[in-house]
């Protein structure tokens, strides 16, 4: 009966020992910053933007020469031309401040559709660096507060060396 017990007693603790999860952290945003491919997308965002800026430079110049036309000729305008040419200004200025909100909110689909590739590349990197070395969960350091962090469980070493991406040094 004793010996029964002490093989349960050590069946239990060798199954405990064997079920411990194997943790580790990623920093995804430095990985990120280091892949060529973000500096492909950042150059593509930032000609997007332009062109939304273009656009939009324009839209705030046509405001500005209708402002400056009606200034010039509001003395001689009768009241239905005038009430016409406010309802015109505040119309663009409307239009003006919907083209602004929509161009920040295109600019950042526009930057989530570049990103996309790059988070599913990482993503399959980080999943088979894990894999690799026996990892059951990766957690990302980048926006999480840690109260401690082993450094040897971080994997972005590993992940940038898969991705064939050097470490840079730091020259301080």
């Amino acid at each position: 009966m004793k010996s029964k017990i002490i093989f349960f007693y050590t069946l239990l603790i060798s199954s405990i020992i064997y079920s411990q999860n194997k943790v580790g952290t990623v920093d995804s945003d430095y990985v990120m910053n280091l892949m060529p491919e973000a500096k492909i997308v950042l150059k593509r965002a930032k000609a997007y933007g332009a062109k939304l800026d273009s656009s939009f430079q324009i839209k705030v110049q046509v405001y500005k020469d209708k402002v400056e036309t009606y200034q010039k000729n509001e003395k001689t305008l009768g009241e239905l031309a005038k009430k016409t040419s406010i309802q015109e200004l505040t119309q663009l200025e409307t239009d003006i401040k919907k083209y602004q909100n929509n161009g920040q909110q295109l600019m950042q689909l526009k930057q989530n559709e570049l990103m996309r590739p790059l988070y599913k590349k990482l993503s399959d990197v980080i999943a088979e660096v894990a894999k690799a070395n026996g990892y059951s969960q990766i957690l990302t350091i980048t926006g999480n507060e840690f109260a401690y962090l082993d450094p040897t469980f971080d994997i972005t070493d590993l992940v940038l060396a898969k991705l064939g991406i050097e470490k840079p040094t730091d020259n301080n």
